[in-house]
């Protein structure tokens, strides 16, 4: 089968060094740390969620070899659809890019869900929508500024959000507040042990809010074109990414989970990090000074991931799948239609969260897990049909594991993919994310195929 890729076309400005891709790989990821994660501990115990982890993070870091691969080998903007185009045509590349845009458009609506909730604890008053619109706006307009811009904002507040985990850490060991027993406390189920109180089960369960960990570090591809060498910096950024979010996913897991109150109460709480600071530092934190320090990794991620939802509409436009009016560039080379256009659906999502589910952000972040697990898969199998059909494709770094890396992902996806049905209060979001899929699959049989 002959390679077939996107028609390429200029444009963005290549702006970005290996420090840039990896401060908005880790910062798009960085707010799984503050929130979203703890929940699994309800779902499954301290230990359904860590071996939960530890089996997503097989999967990641298979899915980050693969994908260092094929963005030095595939630069373009479109990132995991352009994968698949070049492994299986122009129809299943519209899958992947569907699925995409669910992962991009709906995570920033979950993690603005979030800093409303912070919001409402510094400005009692105002509905959480005011808060949704006004960050939106804020970020989406830091994003229309420039590349230049954007980077140097994700660079910025990434450090900073980092930062605040290792404070929270450091503080954690050194006052000595942190028990294994306390990570343990949640009741076990009749015949279920402290450590697996769910049973195996658990660990089922638990799948989804472990991917929140790491959630997004596969957007880097997004930024190829942005990349001043993208043959050297795409995989270094990748790699260096994943290893930092390993170091932390396992220090937040276990250093937060392990305060006095423990797994029961974390998990309970809408706030974790937050928790842990008022558990370690006490009085001489006041309740103001930790939303704000809470704020931080919830800012960095929600910055990352409107940035690169504008790089993906603006691709998919590009290259016809989606309408062209939001593949025009600004005056600074910026997707400014793109920008506002997911920032609207963003905003929409909320509202409709809002209408039918008790928590908005859970909802949102199963529907956003279920479309990040379909691209996945789509593309460690474009890895593999790609590594097989076209041995000859050039590969300036290539994944240390191969094939034998990538079939393990595709595994772990299948599964985590049917865990985001086993809470019974998420399943109609992801129902409706599926329903979702087929209609755009029915609207680019009807209408777009033909453009693209």
């Amino acid at each position: 089968m002959p390679l077939e890729t996107k028609p390429s076309a200029g444009g963005l400005k290549k702006t970005a060094g290996w420090v840039h891709l990896w401060a908005l790989g880790v910062g798009g990821v960085i707010s799984g740390n503050y929130f979203g994660w703890q929940t699994g501990l309800l779902a499954g115990g301290f230990g359904g969620l860590l071996l939960a982890t530890l089996a997503i993070a097989v999967m990641y870091v298979c899915l980050v070899l693969s994908i260092a691969e094929l963005s030095a080998a595939l630069p373009d903007a479109g990132g995991f659809y352009n994968f698949t185009r070049a492994a299986f045509g122009k129809d299943r590349a519209f899958l992947n890019g569907v699925s995409d845009t669910i992962e991009y458009v709906t995570t920033p609506a979950v993690i603005v869900s979030g800093i409303a909730g912070y919001m409402k604890a510094l400005v009692p008053g105002p509905p959480d929508w005011v808060w949704w619109v006004a960050f939106y706006v804020f970020f989406v307009a830091i994003n229309i500024l420039g590349a230049e811009m954007s980077f140097g904002v994700s660079m910025a507040i990434t450090v900073a959000a980092a930062a605040v985990l290792f404070i929270f850490y450091a503080g954690v060991m050194g006052t000595g507040v942190f028990a294994w027993q306390n990570a343990m406390n949640i009741a076990p189920d009749p015949g279920a042990t402290a450590f697996l109180p769910k049973g195996w089960y658990g660990v089922f369960a638990a799948l989804p809010y472990a991917v929140w960990f790491y959630l997004a570090i596969e957007q880097l591809p997004l930024s190829a074109e942005e990349s001043q060498d993208v043959a050297r910096d795409m995989p270094k950024a990748l790699i260096y990414g994943m290893a930092s979010l390993l170091v932390l996913s396992c220090g937040t897991l276990i250093l937060n989970s392990g305060i006095p109150g423990g797994a029961d109460a974390v998990g309970k709480s809408a706030a974790p990090l937050e928790l842990g600071f008022q558990t370690v530092f006490g009085g001489r934190a006041t309740s103001t000074l930790l939303s704000i320090i809470s704020l931080t990794g919830l800012v960095a991620s929600f910055h990352a991931i409107v940035y690169a939802y504008g790089r993906l509409l603006f691709a998919l436009a590009r290259a016809g799948y989606f309408p062209a009016w939001l593949a025009r560039l600004n005056k600074r080379a910026v997707p400014g239609r793109a920008l506002a256009a997911g920032g609207i659906a963003g905003v929409a999502l909320c509202f409709l969260a809002q209408q039918y589910s008790t928590s908005v952000g859970a909802a949102l972040l199963n529907m956003a897990v279920f479309g990040a697990l379909i691209s996945y898969i789509l593309v460690l199998v474009s890895f593999i049909r790609l590594r097989v059909d076209k041995p000859e494709l050039p590969r300036p770094y290539r994944s240390p594991l191969g094939i034998a890396g990538a079939a393990p992902g595709i595994a772990m996806g299948v599964v985590t993919m049917a865990a985001t049905f086993a809470i019974p209060a998420f399943r109609p979001g992801v129902t409706g994310t599926v329903l979702f899929i087929l209609a755009m699959l029915a609207y680019y049989g009807m209408c777009r195929r033909k453009h693209v």
